[in-house]
């Protein structure tokens, strides 16, 4: 990777890009043909690639649940009472996980891991399952690398929900560099379609390196990446190629901070942190300090506090929560966009997060006829799941035909992780649905 002798910092980022890479391609072992794309791409880069994995499929988004007041003309007793937001139901049938921890317990045996987490929600019923082994407990917080992106992407579609951002129009519309490419949209910068270099073929590349330093701004270093001539040669046209990840999710970011006139911190604490509780949410950019490529930064020890402050935290893998604040996301994906009484995203937000983009706007596919992608979410066309896999092992899933989700995360590998995915995606599936 000849982008490694550039100067010293290089080097450190050169392999956390390759962490990233891991994670680029959703669904462990359902798709054969993303996964051998994939591991090509990546060997390219390293001798060691973590297979590629490639996500679910696309459900239409239920209906907002609207809330009615009575008009004056109602009488008091004969209104109709406001509609609740969708709660935790009294009567939530038995779920039977109990095949569950022999798995996670031999497979964390057999590959010498720390431990795991898993949750699994349901749309009617809340959380149905929540359990943890080894070291971890409800209150470990994990850096969770690309699981991050389906956060990221959400910040974007609540501010256009606000009417702050059409993510249709060009990103020149928004910020003063954007001119240096004029075609470029949010919507294409959150699909991986922008036509900027993505973490394929050059995880590392020069240009872009400022995407993993915790040092600068981010308005600074989106600056940096969208005006550099040093990237001419390898653009291409927005919307005709996928490329994952990389840069371009540092641009999206920026983008959002300028709409919205706040910080990325504050932005996530006023969409996520207070309507949905999910306190232990947060961002930070760890890839050049403590970032040891495929291999989960041990350094980090489930405490936030290990990391510098930062005012450029990572878009596409800087995030870092516990299992039961990501599972709480994932019911707000479940429940029309709403975390209790506060709507975070529209249905019609969620349905272009969900729905898979790159086929729809130019007939692509991500690295495999089967593997479609939405923005932050890969889709899994043949089945009813869609995922968003990190490179240190997370993989947050939802069956949005059936109602639920799923979040499994251990501390090391996105082949660790997706291959243990892989052996729960049924048994879950099986018992949430009854067979």
């Amino acid at each position: 990777m000849s982008h490694c002798r550039f100067r010293s910092i290089v080097l450190p980022a050169c392999f956390v890009c390759l962490a990233l890479i891991a994670a680029a391609c959703g669904d462990g072992a359902s798709d054969a043909a993303a996964t051998d794309d994939a591991r090509s791409a990546a060997d390219a880069e390293s001798t060691t690639a973590a297979p590629a994995t490639s996500p679910p499929t696309v459900s239409e988004s239920t209906p907002a649940v609207p809330t009615t007041e009575a008009p004056e003309t109602v009488p008091a007793d004969t209104a109709p009472p406001e509609t609740p937001a969708p709660t935790t139901t009294a009567a939530a049938p038995e779920f039977d996980f109990s095949a569950i921890s022999p798995i996670v317990e031999g497979y964390i045996a057999e590959n010498e891991l720390n431990g795991a987490g898993l949750i699994i929600v349901h749309r009617d019923h809340g959380v149905i399952h929540h359990d943890h082994w080894g070291e971890f407990s409800e209150d470990r917080v994990s850096l969770i690398a690309s699981s991050s992106k389906m956060i990221t992407a959400g910040v974007l579609l609540h501010l256009q929900d606000e009417g702050l951002l059409d993510i249709d129009a060009p990103v020149a519309d928004v910020v003063e560099w954007g001119s240096a490419n004029p075609a470029i949209t949010p919507a294409q910068l959150l699909s991986n379609s922008s036509g900027l270099v993505g973490l394929f073929p050059d995880a590392a590349f020069g240009p872009y390196l400022c995407q993993y330093l915790n040092s600068g701004t981010m308005q600074t270093c989106a600056s940096t990446i969208f005006t550099t001539a040093d990237d001419d040669t390898e653009v291409v046209e927005p919307d005709t190629e996928f490329r994952y990840g990389g840069a371009q999710w540092q641009v999206a970011g920026a983008v959002a901070e300028v709409a919205s006139g706040q910080s990325w911190a504050e932005l996530i604490d006023d969409i996520y942190v207070e309507p949905c509780g999910v306190a232990t949410l947060g961002y930070n950019n760890h890839f050049a300090s403590i970032g040891t490529g495929f291999d989960y930064p041990v350094a980090f020890n489930a405490d936030p506090g290990t990391l510098e402050p930062t005012e450029n935290p990572n878009m596409e893998g800087g995030a870092y929560i516990t299992t039961g604040d990501y599972g709480k996301l994932l019911l707000m994906h479940l429940r029309d966009g709403r975390c209790g009484d506060t709507q975070v995203l529209s249905t019609e937000a969620l349905a272009a997060m969900h729905g898979d983009r790159i086929d729809t706007a130019y007939d692509g596919d991500a690295y495999g006829e089967d593997t479609g992608y939405g923005m932050g979410w890969w889709v899994n066309r043949p089945t009813g799941r869609i995922t968003d896999e990190g490179a240190y092992g997370s993989v947050p899933w939802i069956d949005l035909e059936d109602g639920y989700g799923a979040y499994l995360v251990i501390e090391a590998s996105s082949a660790l992780g997706g291959a243990l995915a892989a052996q729960l995606y049924d048994v879950v599936e099986e018992t949430v649905t009854g067979g």
